[in-house]
């Protein structure tokens, strides 16, 4: 790398640089989407639990869901209540999480609107690779827009749900660009397993990430794994832009 290239530029975005190999920022960057751009727990564990009531003679408890390792819609839904029920029981959860959104959907991270603005004007590719099904991202979407992406990638549309690879993959696809000149940037552990399949570069972001404890043993494990660690969405807007 060309020290004269990296003058001026932070420890993240001179180890981002370095990752990939050249002076050059990212040829594309790849997020998820809840929890990593927008708050959404509150909403999902509430629309969960009400979607499953019917099905389940019950109300689950927030750690009940949780322990159901909510990464992808579909998955969990048929894991509670199986392909015959599946269709009716999705219909039960969009309802409630688009009536829900008022009250409980806590909107898009700060910086974050920065972040997409800087890294357009600049002409980086985005994409997003989520386990959010399209019908919910459309629901999301009109109650606080992220602008346009290059690449979606949806929970309808790949064979299995992170850590497996292939949302990572098709969105590489989409935009032909090598992953080695890529990264993706998530909140989860689940998000850096699959960017390391995929072959880019993982990010681990922490702006969403308020407990302490939580948030360390996160840093460790990721950082573990060859996670690059981003403090805050401007982080990342300086590193790639």
């Amino acid at each position: 790398m060309n020290p004269l290239a990296t003058q001026g530029m932070s420890d993240f975005a001179r180890e981002l640089r370095a990752r990939l190999g050249n002076d050059a920022p990212p040829a594309a960057v790849l997020f998820d989407l809840d929890g990593t751009l927008i708050r959404t727990r509150d909403l999902y564990l509430e629309a969960y639990r009400r979607a499953l009531v019917p099905f389940l003679g019950r109300a689950l408890s927030d750690a009940e869901i949780l322990a159901l390792e909510p990464r992808s819609e579909i998955r969990l839904f048929q894991s509670q209540v199986g392909a015959a029920a599946l269709a009716d029981c999705f219909e039960h959860f969009y309802r409630h999480y688009e009536a829900l959104h008022p009250t409980l959907f806590g909107g898009i991270y700060d910086g974050v609107p920065e972040l997409l603005q800087r890294l357009r004007a600049a002409g980086r590719p985005l994409g997003i690779v989520t386990g959010k099904s399209r019908r919910a991202w459309e629901i999301t979407t009109a109650h606080a827009p992220l602008g346009p992406f290059d690449a979606l990638v949806m929970d309808d549309d790949v064979p299995a749900p992170k850590p497996d690879p292939s949302g990572i993959r098709l969105a590489l696809q989409s935009l032909r660009v090598p992953p080695e000149h890529a990264i993706y940037a998530g909140d989860s552990i689940t998000d850096i397993l699959a960017a390391v399949d995929a072959g880019v570069v993982p990010v681990a972001v922490l702006w969403s990430r308020r407990d302490p404890d939580r948030r360390a043993a996160f840093v460790e494990r990721a950082a573990a794994l060859g996670a690059l660690i981003a403090e805050t969405p401007d982080d990342l807007a300086r590193a790639c832009a």
